[in-house]
């Protein structure tokens, strides 16, 4: 059975176990990298004030008990658009219904704050993930995000509208 699981800053070493296991197994996916949160960048501070981003929405999706997978709703600078940043779903968690558990999640907390667009970006050839947005109402928008770690790869701008 899949539960999931507000977080608050004080959940903070959830969100840092997941997201280091997210950024160590699928660093292809992310615009951050490892390293950017070890060592100095991996301050409990830091974890806290990730979580305590104003209006943000972090979840977490237990299977059958332990944490496998994460995601976060924060808001934008365009009114009535909530971005969804930083999900990942552990292998144990995958084809399994995790993904579309967490999308559904932030999708109804976008709703319940009134926004009208749920907007994500995600990397050419993370081919798992774009079925899973697709499946779930997204649509590619031909526009270019931000530049990966790589120097090489961008990220794509996928929505989905959400009805008043």
């Amino acid at each position: 059975m899949i539960n999931t699981r507000v977080l608050t800053e004080g959940d903070w070493q959830v969100w840092r176990e997941l997201r280091l296991a997210a950024l160590t197994e699928a660093p292809y996916a992310f615009g951050s990298q490892l390293a950017d949160w070890q060592g100095d960048g991996d301050r409990e501070e830091r974890w806290r004030l990730r979580l305590a981003i104003p209006d943000s929405y972090n979840v977490v999706a237990m299977l059958d008990g332990p944490p496998v997978g994460m995601a976060s709703g924060v808001p934008t600078d365009q009114d009535g658009v909530v971005e969804l940043i930083s999900m990942y779903v552990a292998p144990a968690g995958r084809g399994r219904g995790v993904g579309d558990h967490l999308l559904h999640a932030v999708e109804q907390r976008a709703r319940q704050v009134g926004a009208g667009t749920l907007r994500l970006a995600v990397v050419e050839g993370n081919h798992n993930a774009w079925a899973l947005y697709q499946r779930n109402g997204f649509h590619d928008m031909g526009e270019l995000g931000d530049l990966m770690p790589d120097g090489i790869r961008r990220e794509h701008i996928m929505i989905k509208r959400l009805a008043a």
